[in-house]
């Protein structure tokens, strides 16, 4: 079965998830050849380790709080915040609470 993501014109909640985000996982919202938009659920304690995307990210503080280490500096994001980063740059995400991000991922030309 194909995954089904947002098509052009359809709505689409990104809302808190409350009690429900703990059986909620991580989920491609929508995906063209230029971006991509998935909604990140992490687990109090949950760490992914660094790494770096081929394009520019934002990323976006749904619910919960993490911590966000990226060009030398450990962010905490909260409900609202959101970051940007340069294409490539070598970042490292950490749950301190249930979490639920929003990242829109550039597609790097190939």
């Amino acid at each position: 079965m194909a995954i089904q993501h947002a098509k052009p014109g359809e709505v689409f909640d990104v809302g808190p998830l409350g009690d429900a985000i703990a059986d909620t996982k991580t989920s491609t919202l929508l995906k063209t050849a230029t971006f991509e938009v998935l909604r990140l659920n992490l687990p109090a304690g949950k760490v992914i380790a660094e790494h770096k995307a081929r394009g520019e990210i934002t990323v976006q503080c749904i619910e919960g709080r993490v911590t966000f280490t990226a060009m030398g500096n450990a962010n905490e994001l909260t409900a609202g915040k959101m970051l940007f980063l340069s294409a490539a740059e070598p970042h490292e995400v950490q749950a301190m609470e249930d979490s639920s991000l929003l990242v829109t991922l550039m597609l790097a030309k190939k």
